[in-house]
């Protein structure tokens, strides 16, 4: 596929990096006001440009990477030179509906929700279309699952799935830094401790992907009675390790929806 990305940020480099890199088969063009800091996607094959309708006509799909205020400005600019393309926006609180309205009938709309991982082959993306785009909706997942995971959800859970999967990350690596800061505590310098706390959630999250099974499975072949692993899971829980988690993630919830 043609990949336009408009928005060249933080997540649309990380999108762009990861199709350079897992799918390079396909043909990226990336923009942003300011291109000095992303001239390098050249060196991988990705064409960067400052103009946003550079080569649009010929995009199979438009990733939208910008912020919600410069929507209408971005699209004011390119609908009138396209035709027929899947337009999939990333953008936080637009809505399916609300972009239809705004692209017109011409076009079709696809919301997506990736994180900075995709650079990484390692995103979970999660895609919404409305069923009369079914066909074209499956494109996008098929992008997308060179990046990571691609689930089809129920775009209602949208603003959820920002939560869970974008918000996601920085959790994870607090919780990772937290172990990081334990393992200095205890004996390591900061680049072991670091490593050893950054594989070990690395290879707990491939061992739940590969097995598909509740994490409690698993927990379960490393605590044994009596034994060092259940003491410090019970003295996480007594201080609200599980609990204070899932606050913080409603919490996200509720700030996104206002």
């Amino acid at each position: 596929m043609k990949v336009h990305i408009i928005g060249g940020g933080n997540l649309g480099v990380s999108i762009a990096l990861g199709l350079s890199k897992f799918s390079p088969e396909n043909q990226v063009t990336i923009t942003r006001r300011n291109t000095s800091s992303i001239l390098y996607l050249e060196k991988l094959g990705a064409t960067v440009s400052t103009n946003n309708i550079h080569q649009i006509q010929e995009a199979d799909v438009i990733i939208l990477t910008i912020k919600p205020y410069q929507v209408d400005t971005v699209l004011a600019e390119i609908l009138p030179v396209i035709s027929n393309k899947i337009i999939a926006s990333a953008v936080s609180g637009l809505s399916i509906e609300n972009l239809q309205n705004k692209i017109g009938t011409a076009n079709s709309a696809i919301r997506i929700m990736p994180n900075i991982a995709a650079q990484f082959g390692a995103s979970a993306t999660c895609i919404a279309f409305h069923e009369k785009d079914k066909e074209k909706g499956q494109d996008v997942v098929s992008l997308f699952q060179s990046l990571g995971t691609a689930p089809i959800i129920d775009e209602k859970l949208m603003d959820a799935a920002t939560v869970l999967a974008a918000s996601g990350t920085a959790f994870a690596l607090r919780y990772i830094r937290a172990s990081m800061q334990a393992g200095i505590e205890i004996g390591f310098d900061w680049q072991t401790a670091l490593a050893i706390s950054a594989q070990t959630v690395k290879g707990a999250a491939e061992m739940l992907l590969e097995e598909k099974v509740h994490p409690e499975q698993l927990i379960d072949r490393v605590t044994t009675p009596q034994g060092c692993t259940i003491a410090g899971l019970n003295e996480m829980e007594m201080h609200g390790f599980s609990s204070s988690l899932i606050r913080g993630i409603k919490t996200s919830l509720k700030q996104i929806k206002g």
